[in-house]
């Protein structure tokens, strides 16, 4: 067996992997061990056969982090630890409620005791699969009482040449997580602990195509060409099902669902339709079942079978054993690495099979993400897999799949929610089933919206159930639907410079979308927006998550605004923060605010190719504030080889870096030279640079030259161009730009499309447009006999800022 494991490529140590802590961290009693990992983390372990763990668990590989400071108190057959944020009380014996407590210390109160819930905010769960809204989730390391608990007693665990193991029965092993309300420092240390994500290849975050369809080569092709020629960008091309053998699987072999072999009816030449993709920029992924093994009618069974010392005329099934070394080096050898030779690029395992192997504790779904992941990293590649979540740690495995989700209202307005809090067990790139993927009925607007969030979700993956009627392309929706649709494809191509950026930091410990409390804890309104998440550094983002007013024609949401100035990108208005406000969007966008001196760059290029750099960018600048953003790029692909496997946070960097940066109080934009590789970047560049502001009242220069300014009230911009290692200076002069923008016109707009009377309209549109004070139009406004949605509407445009008033 040992002689199997050692030329098995896939298995080797954990990149990251140091699970040994060092022994001044380390605090021992008769049966117990607690590690110190640091002034929050307490791992304590309990075994009654003396014995304790030191091999890496799927949940914690790096244990020998830099020692913290703290006190040691022996009490009796026990002990208290006090570090800078918490005190540990354990008396020694068997886990109990009165026998081990942690409580937090500082500004934060707390307290928690074994077997007790601890109240956290939630984390994850395994799969959306059937849930037509909420969904129960697994616990997190993020809780207003300030403790989180992992419990690690049942993982598995990696012996040191990088096999897995099974644990000793009947060993406890906890997790504790003592952070009070600093919940980005908790899920830092998470990170410190349990490994690092993996920085994704740049094509992941543009759009992907799946949907459950028997295609052929020649109408997928067709379809891949009839979204270019609509301008609609893909970076990820699906394959689901239907690409391997299904109703061509002869009988006496049982299931069609797993299968490794092309159907020759519907890809007669699986190499040139691969090839055919990539042409067209796209990277391609296959569905994959592997629960049924590999059976005599495979392309690859004679290989497999004398692989694995079976003579293949016997024609004897190869069950599926993850755990069987010589099975899993023939898996990726002979079934994997030959249609990756033709042009696969990643992996969609679709593991539903439960969490039980051939090795006790071990779980299939752990084994496929992990072994899969080292794999694909093979050779220097990004090690890019496309998965379900096994439990904590699975952050370290790329992109995550939640199931097969129900089409309904309810499902759409529980996955902001989901995706956000995953964020407190740092599982950050979640692929929903964008649209939905099973039952419900048609309804234009619920799959509008679902597009919408799809564009600010982390992964955005279109698909859809084997039905014919249950469809995602544009096309086959009402015009309305069809351009909001194409519009938020677009935009998050166009989103992927941004998306980028922050992909590099989410490697580096910061998840791209996260929960409002996250950015203010001790807030009690960031923890009563479940929907409403931060998206990056720059943004704010709250999806419409149910239907729009009748009345109105407009859907709406509560948005809280941390303090300072918030812009919508899409509308231009701007909102005074520290407050809650009701807003309302036509169809055509969905509230995403940019805040005071954030900088959200863009591909301004015509093609909207996510697999490379633009030549083209624009920036958006909301200029109520200084503010600074580096733009982070690489060659295609990175180059991240098995980093996500636990590597260091992304410890390369971006291979280029391009800092953005605006000085309010100068009234000047500069686009510094490109830093790191240089080639990595066009040459030459083309810059938009676009603020969302008032037009300015003096000249603007571009380093030192007068240009034009194209634009209106609210939004305008100005054009540079020069080598990418040359800085631009954008001066504007006249003082201070005026933020916000005049609403009155969206006020109008709101009145014309509302389904109410028209003498009732004329009469509100008299106040809107008067130039009274803003507090008395609202009070005239409560008289007018319109419809409640329509004035909340006209409430929302009249409560933004106006430059005017400032």
């Amino acid at each position: 067996m040992s002689e199997i494991v050692d030329s098995l490529s896939v298995v080797r140590p954990l990149p990251e992997a140091a699970p040994r802590a060092l022994p001044e961290q380390q605090v021992l009693g008769a049966g117990w061990r607690i590690t110190v990992l640091s002034d929050g983390v307490f791992r304590i372990e309990r075994s009654a056969d003396g014995g304790f763990e030191d091999r890496a668990s799927t949940f914690a590989i790096r244990r020998d982090l830099p020692p913290a400071e703290f006190a040691v108190e022996r009490v009796g057959d026990g002990v208290v630890l006090t570090t800078a944020r918490a005190r540990l009380r354990y008396d020694g014996g068997e886990f109990t409620a009165s026998g081990l407590v942690v409580e937090i210390l500082g500004r934060d109160s707390g307290r928690w005791r074994y077997g007790e819930p601890t109240r956290d905010l939630g984390g994850t769960a395994r799969t959306l699969d059937d849930v037509d809204g909420r969904a129960e989730l697994e616990p997190g390391v993020v809780a207003p009482d300030g403790i989180g608990v992992v419990d690690d007693s049942t993982s598995f665990l990696f012996e040191d040449d990088g096999w897995v193991g099974s644990r000793v029965p009947g060993r406890q092993d906890l997790y504790v997580f003592a952070f009070g309300r600093d919940y980005a420092e908790a899920v830092g240390d998470l990170y410190r602990v349990s490994g690092h994500p993996m920085r994704l290849p740049r094509w992941a975050l543009g759009n992907w195509w799946s949907r459950y369809h028997p295609y052929s080569d020649e109408s997928y092709l067709a379809l891949m060409d009839r979204f270019s020629g609509e301008g609609i960008p893909f970076s990820v091309a699906v394959i689901d099902m239907d690409w391997h053998r299904v109703d061509s699987v002869p009988e006496r072999f049982g299931s069609s669902w797993t299968g490794y072999s092309w159907e020759p009816t519907l890809f007669p030449d699986p190499d040139a339709f691969l090839g055919a993709l990539h042409e067209r920029g796209l990277r391609t992924t296959l569905n994959l079942h592997p629960a049924d093994g590999v059976r005599a009618f495979e392309d690859a069974y004679p290989a497999m079978a004398r692989a694995l010392g079976v003579d293949p005329d016997t024609e004897q099934p190869l069950p599926f054993d993850p755990t069987d070394p010589a099975f899993l080096r023939a898996y990726f050898e002979h079934l994997h690495h030959p249609l990756e030779q033709q042009g696969v690029d990643f992996w969609w395992i679709d593991w539903q099979q439960g969490r039980t192997s051939g090795m006790t504790g071990v779980d299939p779904l752990w084994v496929l993400n992990h072994f899969h992941h080292l794999d694909a990293a093979r050779d220097g590649k990004p090690g890019m897999t496309f998965s379900r979540y096994a439990g904590p740690g699975s952050h370290r495995y790329a992109v995550g799949f939640s199931g097969d989700a129900v089409v309904s209202w309810e499902s759409l307005a529980f996955q902001p929610e989901f995706t956000a809090t995953a964020a407190n067990i740092g599982y950050g790139w979640w692929s929903h089933d964008i649209g939905g993927h099973t039952r419900g009925v048609r309804d234009d607007e619920l799959a509008t919206r679902w597009v919408q969030f799809g564009v600010f979700s982390p992964i955005m993956r279109l698909h859809s159930a084997n039905n014919p009627f249950i469809r995602k392309e544009p096309w086959v929706f009402p015009p309305e639907h069809r351009a909001a649709m194409d519009d938020a494809l677009r935009f998050r191509h166009r989103m992927v410079p941004y998306l980028h950026t922050m992909n590099h930091r989410a490697a580096a410990g910061v998840p791209l979308v996260r929960p409002m409390y996250h950015l203010e804890p001790r807030r009690g309104e960031a923890y009563r927006v479940p929907n409403q998440y931060a998206f990056g550094s720059e943004l704010v983002v709250a999806p419409i998550t149910a239907p729009r007013d009748a009345e109105s024609l407009r859907g709406s949401t509560r948005v809280w605004l941390p303090e300072g100035l918030w812009t919508d990108i899409f509308t231009d208005a701007v909102y005074q923060g520290g407050r809650t406000v009701e807003m309302h969007r036509t169809l055509g966008s969905v509230p995403a605010l940019l805040r005071a001196g954030g900088i959200l760059p863009l591909d301004a290029g015509t093609d909207l190719d996510a697999t490379r750099n633009p030549e083209a960018l624009e920036v958006l600048v909301a200029p109520g504030a200084s503010g600074e953003l580096v733009l982070g790029e690489d060659v295609e692909d990175g180059g991240v080889g098995a980093a996500g496997a636990g590597a260091s946070a992304d410890s390369a960097g971006p291979a280029a870096t391009t800092a953005l940066r605006w000085d309010r109080d100068r009234g000047e934009f500069r686009i510094e030279p490109v830093r790191g590789d240089a080639s990595a970047v066009p040459a030459q560049r083309d810059w938009t640079v676009t603020f969302l502001a008032g037009i300015p009242a003096g000249p603007v220069t571009v380093n030192g030259v007068a240009v034009p300014v194209d634009g209106v009230d609210g939004r305008w911009s100005v054009r540079a161009s020069g080598p990418a290692a040359d800085e631009i200076v954008v001066r504007i002069e006249g003082g201070p730009l005026r933020v916000g923008s005049d609403r009155t016109e969206a006020a109008r707009v709101v009145l014309e499309s509302a389904q109410s009377g028209n003498p009732e309209k004329l009469e509100a549109w008299d106040i809107v447009s008067s130039t009274r004070p803003v507090a008395q139009k609202l009070a005239e406004l409560a008289a007018v006999d319109l419809p409640e949605s329509v004035r909340a509407a006209l409430v929302e445009q009249l409560a933004a800022v106006d430059p005017s008033a400032r």
